[in-house]
């Protein structure tokens, strides 16, 4: 499991930027939830925002919010000389199973090179839509990937809660990785986002909400309330935890 945080984009030969903080929580099995909030454009705004907490925020700060599977394989390079050592990458696929931009994301897969850094970090290039654009353009993203943590007494754990509901067109992905929790959720047209973390001396809370849709982020940030298979019902849907793993 998996805890990555975005410091940079940057798109063709443009500078390197970041107007958004994006966290991507990744399971042991490969689930992930990846949700991008654009930064605030003036210090009342990010003032405002961090005296109401887990207020509201509109859709206009979203960037992107998606969910689904991840895989990866090595990719080795030939040593260009007998004095070389054959050197290797990682290329990553994630196949979208809910997103912000659109109801139907079958089919729908993004791929990227991932580079190792000498400071931990980690560089991931490839191609995709630039939204500015709407062309396909070259990018590459710098993501350190800091270190799980356990929350109070509560150990190092992953906790995934998935609702599906084809019927009523539901599909809802909830990640725990440590010290961090979020989950999206799409019902028909309607969609909606939460992002929790974990502080020292201020416990779990709610840092980013969108949508007017309920979201089962607290049930796995409360110790043990959930079980491996175990349910949450919330009205006409069934939420069900298909992971709980420890470090």
């Amino acid at each position: 499991m998996s805890i990555s945080i975005r410091d940079y984009i940057r798109w063709g030969s443009e500078e390197a930027s970041e107007p958004t903080t994006t966290l991507v929580l990744t399971s042991p099995e490969r689930r992930f939830v990846d949700i991008r909030v654009l930064k605030a454009k003036d210090n009342d705004e990010a003032q405002s925002q961090d005296t109401i907490g887990a207020d509201l925020l509109p859709f206009t700060r979203l960037d992107w919010a998606f969910a689904g599977t991840s895989e990866s394989e090595v990719r080795l390079t030939a040593a260009k000389s007998s004095a070389q050592e054959a050197s290797g990458h990682v290329h990553s696929k994630w196949h979208h199973w809910i997103s912000s931009r659109t109801r139907n994301v079958d089919g729908i897969v993004d791929e990227g090179d991932m580079f190792p850094q000498p400071d931990g970090r980690t560089l991931e290039t490839g191609s995709m839509v630039n939204p500015a654009s709407g062309k396909v353009e070259a990018y590459e993203e710098m993501w350190a990937d800091p270190e799980p943590t356990g929350a109070g007494e509560e150990g190092k754990v992953c906790k995934v809660l998935i609702l599906r509901d084809e019927a009523h067109e539901a599909r809802g992905m909830v990640v725990r990785v440590g010290q961090f929790c979020q989950g999206v959720l799409r019902i028909g047209e309607a969609f909606a986002l939460e992002r929790w973390g974990w502080r020292e001396h201020g416990g779990w809370r709610r840092e980013v909400r969108m949508g007017d849709l309920w979201l089962p982020c607290g049930v796995p940030c409360d110790g043990e309330r959930v079980k491996l298979g175990g349910e949450v019902k919330y009205g006409d849907h069934v939420w069900k935890c298909v992971e709980l793993a420890e470090l």
